[in-house]
Order: C-alpha cells, then sequence, then structure tokens
C-alpha cells in the first residue's frame, strides 16, 4: 500500500499557542464562566456527553454500510473498498465507523488520510485526530486562493505533513465558513462548563462535606471513653435490621439533632438533573435515552416513537455527512449508503403482517421476505406476486416445431 506521506515534512522547532495540540496538552480549552477547562477529555468524563457520543457513534457503526450502483434506475450492492475501510491491519468496520462518528460527534471534524494500493486504486481511509489536522484555504504561487484545501497535521513522531484534498477527505459538521465544522464542545464550552464544575463541586461535597445522618449531645460532661461507649450503644440498639421495632433503651441524658437535606442542597441536586437535560439537548437526545427517567411519562408507543424520531432526526443526519463524503471517493454511478431499515423495524406482529402484504403487492418475493425474517428459502419463492387488482398474464403455450 502507498501512503500519501512522503510530500512535505516539516521540521518542527517551534510551537504556536494557538494550535489545539498545544491546548490539549497543557489540559486547557476554550475559556467559560465556570472556570474549568472545557476539552475532550473533561467533556467524555460527563456521563451524559459519553452516553451521548457513544449512543450516535455506536449506533450507526451497528448499521451496515454499503456500496450501491444506480445502473439503469435499479440499485444493487457492489464490493469497494468500503466493506473494509480501515484496510486488513485496521481497525474493524464497526470500530472504524465508530471513530469517524465520534471524531465528528465531538469535535465537529472527521480527517480521513487516502492509502493506495501498488495499482493506484484506494484501499482504505485512515483516521487522524482532529486536534493533530490544521485545515487551511491552499494558495498558489501567486498568493492567490485556489478553493481548495490543504491539510497541516501533526503526527507522533513530532514532524509536521501536509495533505491535499486528494490525499485527505474532510467530514464535517454545521460549517459556518467551509473550512472547517464547529466542535459541538467548543459551542456547548458554557453548558459543559457547568456541568463540569458542578462534577468537582459534588465530589467536593461528598468528600469534604459531613454525610452524617444526625448528633448527639449529652446534656452532663463525659470523657471520651464514654462518649465511644455512648456511641457504640447507640449503633447496636438502633441500627439493623434486627432492631426494627424494638424499644432502645440508654441510659443517659442525651439529645438528638437530625440532620436533613437542606433547600440549597435540594436545588443543586435538581440543577445536576438540569445539566442533563440540557446535554441531551445539545445532543438531540431523548432523556430516556441518558437514563433519565424522573418526567418520562409517555411509555409503549411513545417510547417507540421516540426512537424512531431519534432515527430520522440525529443518526440519519450524521450518517449522511459520512456517506455523502464517501460517495466522493467511488466509482462513477456508485454511492455509500448506511442501511438505516433495522433500526425502523416494526415489533414482530407488525413486521410479518407488512412483510405479507408487500409480498401480497409484489413489492418483495417470499424469499426475500423470509430472508428478512432469517427464514431459508422455500422452493418457487423467487415469483414476484401480482398486485392485487391486477390480472396475471395468461402463459403462453409453446408451439412444437
Amino acid at each position: 500500500m502507498k501512503w500519501p506521506w512522503s510530500r512535505e515534512v516539516e521540521e518542527r522547532s517551534s510551537w504556536s499557542i494557538s494550535d489545539p495540540a498545544m491546548a490539549a496538552f497543557f489540559n486547557v480549552g476554550p475559556q467559560n464562566l465556570s472556570g474549568v477547562p472545557v476539552n475532550e477529555t473533561t467533556a467524555l468524563g460527563l456521563s451524559a456527553v459519553w452516553r451521548s457520543v457513544s449512543l450516535i457513534s455506536s449506533t450507526i457503526a451497528s448499521v451496515p454500510l454499503r456500496t450501491l450502483r444506480d445502473k439503469a434506475g435499479v440499485r444493487d450492492q457492489v464490493p469497494s473498498f468500503l466493506d473494509n475501510p480501515g484496510g486488513p491491519d485496521g481497525p474493524t468496520p464497526f470500530e472504524w465507523v465508530e471513530m469517524v462518528l465520534a471524531h465528528l460527534v465531538i469535535h465537529g471534524n472527521a480527517y480521513l488520510a487516502h492509502v493506495w494500493n501498488g495499482g493506484g486504486a484506494l484501499v482504505a481511509l485512515v483516521p487522524m485526530h482532529p486536534l493533530a489536522v490544521d485545515p487551511q484555504w491552499e494558495k498558489d504561487s501567486n498568493d492567490k486562493l485556489t478553493g481548495r484545501k490543504v491539510f497541516k497535521v501533526s503526527l507522533d513522531d513530532g514532524t509536521t505533513r501536509t495533505f491535499t484534498q486528494d490525499e485527505m477527505t474532510q467530514v464535517m459538521a454545521l460549517s459556518l465558513d467551509g473550512l472547517k465544522g464547529l466542535s459541538p464542545i467548543t459551542v456547548a464550552r458554557l453548558s459543559l462548563g457547568t456541568t463540569i464544575a458542578g462534577d468537582r463541586a459534588a465530589a467536593n461535597m461528598f468528600g469534604s462535606g459531613p454525610l452524617i445522618a444526625g448528633m448527639v449531645t449529652p446534656e452532663d460532661d463525659i470523657t471520651e471513653d464514654d462518649a465511644k461507649q455512648i456511641k457504640a450503644d447507640l449503633q447496636g440498639k438502633l441500627t439493623g435490621t434486627e432492631n426494627a421495632g424494638t424499644i432502645a433503651v440508654i441510659n443517659r441524658k442525651l439529645k438528638f439533632t437530625q440532620w436533613s437535606t437542606s433547600n440549597e442542597d435540594a436545588q443543586f441536586l435538581q440543577s445536576r438533573q438540569f445539566q442533563i437535560e440540557e446535554i441531551a439537548r445539545w445532543y438531540g437526545i431523548p432523556p430516556f435515552e441518558l437514563m433519565q427517567t424522573e418526567k418520562q411519562t409517555s411509555w409503549g408507543t411513545g417510547i417507540e416513537s421516540q426512537q424512531r424520531g431519534l432515527a430520522r432526526t440525529v443518526l440519519s443526519p450524521w450518517g449522511q455527512r459520512v456517506e455523502q463524503r464517501l460517495s466522493r471517493l467511488l466509482s462513477k454511478n456508485q454511492f455509500a449508503e448506511f442501511d438505516f431499515a433495522g433500526l425502523e423495524r416494526a415489533n414482530p406482529t407488525d413486521e410479518i403482517r407488512l412483510l405479507i402484504e408487500q409480498v401480497k403487492g409484489g413489492l418483495l418475493t417470499l424469499n426475500e421476505a423470509r430472508a428478512i425474517r432469517n427464514l431459508p428459502p422455500v422452493p418457487n419463492g423467487d415469483t414476484v406476486a401480482a398486485p392485487e387488482g391486477v390480472a396475471t398474464p395468461p402463459a403462453t403455450e409453446e408451439v412444437p416445431t
């Protein structure tokens, strides 16, 4: 295989303070009012962000990525390098799609370096970490923009190498300038910064704050040994299932003050729940997918409808960004497509009824319908049935010669 990394090699003797790799190295990120850095590491440390990113990337990776050919209005599947886009020694197809979508969902960009075989055919795409890639508009010898891009990549060996558009494919999220997609964690830095600060405040509260049920104050002066004995007596007679319903007798004058959650603590817990909903809003994920079910009342068909909506309004747009970029790398009349049909499958009863109607209507053969249900083919099951109301033409009788 031929790697396009022999073009321009620049020895890096200095680093720019605006380089995103430097920001990640020093654990700093975009400024926000919470005063905490928001970057890939801190954002993924939030359970709601991790779940949102993994839900989008892993779900799309679980559906087949097919290469289709449109010939005279008929679409059929053809083999291509996208059957194993990471190459024989690279990630599996699932891992490859998951990695590309994770780069896209976290950083707003995915960069794929091209790999060719000895015959000049494209055989693999290598994902590059977005923080290591700096896209720029290409300029000609007269310092004029050409309308194309170049990508300066910081490699692990400390060198910088330049890729052209013919050597690297860029998949962008929502973009305002066409050069680079907007990073969701950068745009949402205020919300994420508040959530990260809330996590740290919660950790400090549980690590340093009092977590006792109450306080017992003796009315008389006692020694340290007496205090230990009183505590042991109270724990032995008031705690545990064996003491449920019993009457405790302590030979001391004691005053018990119960500690309960204050209004401020309750508001803190409510704000933590709201932050999960805020992250769900940024990524378009239904809260119940993030295990936030306190306000969820639409069960059954309501949940099923929300899951279908997730496939149409969230997963499909992210997938189409990858599909259309990969389609540009294929031969004429070929295009890449994620098969989301499996995500929208109905329950078994409705699916069987729908398949029967499609067979009767001539949309599927009996064997095609059985294949969808993972059933073996049957004899004479490859004939398309005539649609209802359409007469089947009589078979022509051969005339012996």
